[in-house]
């Protein structure tokens, strides 16, 4: 039978690579070097030998797309640049797209789905092909394909992307501890829902909201708070 653009993709590394959509997400973001980051917090040191975890496969199209979407979100939240779009996110206006992203990809593991979607359109809106990636994925795992091919449209090709400036090369701080990151990748490669503690949820679901939205519900804002999230996880 003839591959369908709905079949799910075997392989996180073709996924990825398919995508094209991690790759310049951020500026200079090597999803290479994502993806050696996922070996090496899911390699626990239980099995024998340095070969690296395969990541999970689902029997159906809308199955794949939600776990492809968890790594997805989680592989945001790791990037070295989470922190840093974080802080621009809170501290400047206009909105920064790239920290509509991350903020996107926080609310979706602390299981905000409607407001992440929220946030996710937002970031593409502005032009952001990581954030257009995971809106497909979100509505193909809800099987809503003919929504899904329409953000698969919005993903500007590699040369059509807008050029950003240069940042900082030395290495940030991270936005989540290294053991909250390593359970999320966990979690992913075991085939289970990547969820963040308890008490970094809470503070998420005590952020500020803005007035019920029809389509989205209680939307959290960003504040400050998201800036001290590895002093809440006791880091």
């Amino acid at each position: 039978m003839a591959r369908t653009d709905h079949e799910p993709d075997t392989g996180i590394d073709t996924k990825l690579t398919q995508a094209e959509a991690l790759t310049s997400a951020y500026q200079g973001y090597d999803t290479e070097a994502a993806l050696e980051r996922v070996r090496a917090l899911a390699d626990t040191g239980s099995g024998p030998g340095p070969a690296a975890p395969v990541a999970p496969r689902y029997p159906t199209v809308h199955e794949q797309a939600a776990h492809d979407l968890d790594l997805a979100a989680t592989l945001i939240v790791d990037a070295p640049q989470a922190q840093r779009s974080i802080s621009l996110l809170v501290d400047f206006d206009p909105i920064e797209p790239e920290g509509a992203l991350v903020f996107a990809a926080l609310l979706h593991l602390s299981g905000h789905r409607e407001p992440a979607q929220f946030w996710f359109e937002f970031a593409a809106g502005a032009g952001n092909r990581t954030a257009a990636f995971c809106l497909t994925l979100l509505h193909q795992q809800r099987s809503e394909h003919r929504t899904a091919a329409h953000w698969r449209t919005q993903i500007p090709t590699p040369d059509q992307a807008a050029t950003q400036p240069a940042t900082d090369t030395s290495s940030p701080p991270a936005l989540l501890p290294d053991r909250v990151r390593r359970d999320l990748i966990t979690r992913c490669w075991q085939g289970r829902r990547p969820c963040l503690p308890p008490r970094l949820e809470a503070v998420i679901h005590g952020l500020p909201t803005e007035p019920f939205d029809e389509d989205f519900g209680e939307i959290p804002r960003p504040d400050h708070t998201l800036t001290r999230l590895p002093q809440y996880a006791g880091s």
